[in-house]
């Protein structure tokens, strides 16, 4: 595997960026992920005279479309700009990501190195600092290409006894990694909102289809794998070589339309259901990071070992990452109340995941397709083991027929108009210091027409 732990995951280190000490922070000094952000203008109260280049969104902030987007590190709760700290000299984030592990691994002993405690650069670089509420925080690179996958068995298990309940779990699935190829353009920031989308929809009763707006509006619980180094056209990676090609991984959020999917998903896969909008989390957390949360890879008793080149010693010494990941949901009647909504599912990634990373990247290139830097990989809905572990309300409420009964006894099927998912996901380890995610959310507004 390319990370290993080093001095700059030492759980001793202090920042003199205070915020980044404090002990729920998502983001300590052994974290430093990276993503892109600009300056907003907050409104003064009852200001409603907008400049015409400017955009007001929901949070009452008014944003820049035409400033460009910054390369920063998250450290507490503030942004250390890069190029203004001296260590990187462009804001262009794809040519970051392109950079070598080598030189990965260099430019993080450096962030790790200035930030700490009584760091010889804490003077110069304070001037690079920002809140991090008053940025506004963007899709984290310019997304190329977008790739979903397949890989949380309990979840594709769970699926498969819906819709083919004589069959839920087809034979390649133990042999490969199952993906296709989603829609990069409608992938969105965290916290941009979207609207309840249409599409053909017909019951099992039904004489023919119907165009409506979706009634079966879900979410799916993910990670986000984005590519750093990319590969020749023709030339495929290596699984001893994968993780070197992998930048850092975000939450993922693939929302999806229940009563769409299934009309239209035979012969070739999703269409519609998938491609109105997906929700990404603004900071990728590094494979350097999270190497001391760092599992064996295994595989249940009995079942196929993976081919030959997607196998590997190192591979099934450390394949699978320890990422506790939770599912918040906060209808429009929480909101209203000041709450912060609730938990509504908890699931461990290592136990959801039948493939790795590394098998990920390999198997995607081993016919020759070129990956560049920026590409996204979403891995599929991470659901655990257990029911109260599902990633998606397809699961939680078996396909609507057993609601869900929030704290206030509201009912979900699925998901309302006004309802926000937040995804959270977190690493902690014995003798470690937790590191996290942020959020990746999303409000559901109305659908148009």
């Amino acid at each position: 595997m390319a990370a290993t732990i080093d001095a700059s995951h030492d759980p001793a280190l202090q920042s003199w960026v205070e915020s980044a000490n404090e002990a729920d922070t998502d983001f300590p000094l052994q974290n430093l992920p990276f993503g892109r952000y600009r300056a907003i203008d907050r409104l003064r109260d009852g200001e409603t005279d907008f400049n015409s280049d400017l955009t007001q969104d929901s949070t009452n902030e008014r944003t820049q479309p035409d400033v460009p987007w910054r390369i920063g590190v998250a450290i507490g709760n503030q942004v250390l700009d890069l190029q203004t700290s001296g260590l990187f000299d462009s804001q262009d984030m794809q040519r970051l990501m392109a950079l070598s592990a080598d030189a990965r691994r260099a430019l993080r002993a450096a962030l790790s190195q200035g930030l700490q405690m009584g760091s010889a650069q804490a003077a110069a670089w304070r001037a690079a600092l920002l809140p991090m509420d008053q940025v506004e925080l963007g899709l984290p690179c310019e997304i190329g290409d977008y790739t979903d996958f397949y890989i949380g068995i309990h979840h594709a298990t769970a699926v498969g006894k819906i819709f083919r309940p004589d069959n839920p779990l087809l034979p390649n699935y133990k042999w490969l990694p199952i993906g296709y190829h989603g829609r990069a353009s409608s992938v969105m920031a965290s916290g941009q909102d979207f609207v309840r989308p249409w599409g053909q929809i017909k019951g099992p009763d039904d004489a023919q289809p119907r165009l409506a707006p979706t009634q079966r509006l879900d979410f799916e619980l993910e990670l986000g794998i984005f590519i750093g180094a990319g590969n020749a056209l023709g030339t495929p990676i290596g699984i001893e070589q994968a993780e070197d090609h992998v930048f850092g991984l975000t939450l993922f959020n693939d929302w999806s339309a229940r009563d769409v999917q299934p009309w239209e998903y035979q012969p070739l896969g999703p269409f519609l259901a998938k491609n109105f909008a997906s929700t990404v989390s603004p900071w990728m957390v590094t494979l350097e990071a999270l190497a001391p949360f760092r599992q064996p890879f295994t595989r249940p008793d009995g079942d196929p070992q993976p081919l030959p080149y997607l196998d590997s010693a190192a591979n099934r010494a450390a394949g699978a990452l320890d990422v506790q990941l939770e599912v918040w949901l906060q209808t429009a009647q929480a909101r209203a109340r000041g709450s912060e909504g609730e938990c509504i599912s908890r699931s461990p990634a290592a136990q959801a995941a039948y493939w790795t990373i590394a098998q990920l990247v390999t198997h995607h290139t081993v016919g020759g397709c070129n990956l560049r830097p920026g590409d996204l990989l979403g891995s599929g809905t991470l659901s655990g083991p257990l029911p109260e572990q599902a990633g998606s309300m397809l699961e939680l409420t078996a396909a609507g027929r057993q609601p869900l009964v929030l704290a206030q006894g509201e009912e979900r099927r699925f998901v309302l108009d006004g309802d926000r998912v937040i995804l959270r996901g977190r690493c902690s380890a014995s003798g470690r210091r937790s590191i996290g995610f942020g959020s990746c959310s999303a409000t559901v507004l109305p659908a148009r027409g």
